[in-house]
């Protein structure tokens, strides 16, 4: 839902001003910036090693600061202003814009620098021609060097833009971190009520824009009874029961197919032996909607029929011994939201998308853009160009062969430069 106290500002963010805006076409098609792509070019075997030497530097769940202090420092020696970690370990800096001269509003573009890998986890990179392998190589490492790629290529061939540019490597984006980053960032960081428009890259498809944040909600559920000997205590409230009542009853629940709501009970544990009437199990449910209203109405229906399998198992059995009850816990919240597809971010990305030779293709996601989608700033998750596969394994795999891979990348660079707008 969006707050009061950013209302105001959203509802002048969701169209950029038209000074401000670039057209994709002629962009694409101009002296400087074919300049600039002549850059990531000639620089194409720096990036490539950037890739790995940030790959190779562990960034485990909540445990991303080693990655973080080494980007940092990538992005002092590209020459931005106000670099700077945040309390949250967000690393940024600003490449000011010929109008704002870096007081804002910003563009952002960011990549996050955390990984699904636990600590441990090797990380070296391994090479077979053009495809590079590592845990997290595409998820999100080579984001983060396109964008050092993107500083390199806008400094050489001279453009300006006119609105400040925030370039970012955030934290916390996968599994547990739950978008903590990105939360940070505008709600409680430096740029707070600050950024006009968002840009997540995330993966490589240089056609795909994320427009829609699937938004999330996870429990561990605990059901608690007195338990007992499962031939001496038999007749006694189970905890298993009311939790299987629980699954039966979500599972006949009907979601609505647009927006696509989703849900799942996925892990299941507890008990103390075979013949044991057990005092405690859990199950975890995972519910996800495009739309922040039918999750919330996906949240209540749970909780309801958490209480109805807790009433209807102390009622269907002695409650001699003690009675049956929950815990509900929350184990991962993440807001859903969207930018429409006639907001300026979308049409001008997909119009840097169709001037590179590529077809957009619009998409659903849990991403880094669900926050500012949710608080109602445009915001889209676009591919940081190339191929790759195999995400969140332990054979992910990128393919930096370069042709492709260099008219991926500019599409990200003619998307931002568009929004930010240039001379």
């Amino acid at each position: 839902m969006l707050r009061p106290s950013l209302l105001a500002l959203a509802l002048t963010l969701v169209a950029l001003p038209a000074s401000a805006a670039t057209d994709p076409a002629k962009l694409v098609a101009s002296p400087a910036f074919k300049k600039a792509a002549a850059k990531l070019d000639a620089d194409y075997d720096r990036t490539v090693a950037d890739i790995v030497t940030l790959t190779e530097i562990p960034a485990p769940p909540f445990k991303e600061e080693a990655r973080a202090k080494a980007y940092l420092e990538m992005l002092k020696a590209h020459g931005l202003t106000n670099v700077e970690m945040d309390a949250e370990g967000n690393v940024m800096g600003v490449r000011p814009g010929a109008a704002t001269k870096g007081q804002g509003p910003f563009v952002v573009i960011a990549a996050h620098l955390d990984t699904v890998f636990p600590e441990g986890t090797d990380v070296k990179v391994k090479r077979e021609g053009a495809k590079l392998m590592a845990p997290g190589i595409g998820d999100d490492t080579r984001a983060l060097a396109t964008l050092l790629a993107y500083l390199r290529a806008l400094d050489a061939a001279g453009v300006k833009t006119k609105s400040d540019i925030l370039f970012v490597g955030n934290v916390g984006e996968e599994g547990s971190g739950d978008l903590r980053g990105t939360r940070f960032l505008f709600n409680k960081g430096p740029y707070k009520g600050r950024i006009s428009a968002f840009f997540s890259m995330d993966g490589s498809d240089p056609s795909r824009i994320v427009d829609k944040g699937v938004g999330s909600k996870r429990y561990r559920v605990t059901f608690k009874g007195p338990g007992g000997h499962s031939y001496g205590a038999f007749g006694i409230v189970n905890p298993m029961a009311a939790m299987a009542r629980a699954v039966t009853d979500l599972y006949a629940v009907q979601t609505p197919k647009e927006p696509k709501t989703t849900y799942s009970a996925s892990v299941t544990g507890g008990g103390a032996s075979v013949n044991s009437i057990p005092n405690s199990v859990f199950m975890e449910f995972d519910m996800r909607s495009e739309s922040a209203a039918e999750l919330a109405k996906l949240d209540q229906t749970l909780i309801g029929i958490l209480d109805k399998a807790v009433a209807d198992e102390n009622a269907a059995r002695s409650t001699k011994d003690g009675k049956i009850s929950y815990e509900a816990k929350v184990i991962g919240e993440r807001p859903a939201g969207n930018t429409p597809q006639t907001a300026d971010i979308v049409k001008l990305t997909a119009g840097a998308i169709t001037a590179l030779g590529f077809t957009p293709q619009h998409e659903d996601s849990s991403t880094d853009s669900n926050v500012p989608m949710n608080l109602g700033i445009p915001a889209v998750t676009i591919g940081a160009g190339g191929k790759a596969g195999r995400a969140h394994a332990l054979d992910e795999w990128i393919d930096v062969e370069k042709t492709s891979s260099l008219k991926g990348m500019q599409v990200g660079l003619a998307a931002l430069l568009a929004v930010a707008g240039v001379d």
